[in-house]
């Protein structure tokens, strides 16, 4: 399954993903200046909350696409169950 990021859904991820990036840059600085613990995790688990949103929209746009791929009848191989199994296993590893 091809997954294709367009314009606003692919500014939208790579700006969550960016965030995140940043947040655990300051986590690890953090934990080298000996912060205290309550900052710390406050900022780890905004940087977990950033990365969540991105993997979401990422599954959200692969969801649309396949739903797009079995309504035309292009299945890249796989039948409608077969790519509703592995987007479910996508969608929970997040979980």
């Amino acid at each position: 399954m091809d997954m294709e990021l367009a314009g606003a859904e692919l500014k939208s991820v790579l700006n969550r993903l960016r965030r995140a990036q940043g947040q655990i840059s300051g986590v690890i600085r953090m934990i080298e200046e000996g912060r205290d613990c309550e900052d710390v995790i406050t900022q780890l688990a905004a940087a977990s909350r950033a990365l969540d949103r991105a993997g979401f929209a990422i599954i959200a746009t692969g969801l649309q696409q396949c739903v797009t791929d079995v309504e035309s009848g292009r299945k890249n191989g796989e039948d409608a169950e077969q790519m509703r199994a592995r987007l479910e296993k996508l969608f929970l590893s997040l979980a």
